[in-house]
């Protein structure tokens, strides 16, 4: 495991904890020589776990439509930034150079974000480690709400087991670094 992408917000949140747990994930990166990769911004929760990878000597790329790069300010300090045509490049080029992805509290975007990944794990496009930074439960009604479509029969156990959840960034990125990366195919009704 070489990089990690983080989906979070570009704004930092109502709780200082959200800041603090930008900046202990970033150490953690750096501390174990993993690259971040990120939207390329400068703002928010975004701009936080960039500048403390980067202050502690590890490397950060970024990827942010050209369309976003004067709105979300786009990072001029990186070690690497690309600027691309659509949000679908980024999304991709982000998947692309990363070996798992992490979803600290953020937005919509965060979120679409994070369920594409997830789908793409469902179908069978990657077998990466996917998880929750769910800092100060920000995530325990999503992770309800994801056990309810499990009960619902709308998704595979085996599926929800894919997203791993941790309130720490340390304990998260142990899980990735033991990460047995397996196939599960999806199921359909036929009807």
């Amino acid at each position: 495991m070489q990089a990690i992408c983080v989906f979070t917000g570009s704004s930092v949140g109502r709780r200082g904890s959200y800041r603090a747990a930008a900046q202990s994930l970033g150490q953690e990166l750096a501390g174990r020589g993993l690259a971040l990769v990120y939207g390329g911004g400068n703002v928010g929760l975004m701009g936080v776990i960039a500048d403390q990878v980067l202050a502690d000597g590890g490397a950060v790329t970024g990827v942010i439509p050209e369309s976003l790069q004067q709105r979300e300010v786009a990072h001029e300090g990186l070690t690497a930034l690309h600027v691309v045509d659509t949000m679908h490049e980024r999304k991709a080029m982000m998947a692309e150079l990363s070996d798992g992805f992490i979803a600290m509290p953020g937005g919509l975007g965060t979120l679409e974000e994070l369920f594409e990944v997830l789908t793409w794990a469902q179908l069978g496009f990657h077998g990466k480690p996917c998880g929750l930074l769910n800092v100060d439960g920000y995530y325990d009604e999503l992770i309800n709400f994801i056990d309810k479509q499990v009960d619902e029969r709308f998704v595979m156990q085996a599926h929800r087991d894919m997203i791993y959840v941790e309130r720490d960034p340390a304990s998260l990125l142990e899980r990735f670094a033991s990460h047995r990366s397996s196939v599960v195919t999806k199921s359909f009704d036929r009807v």
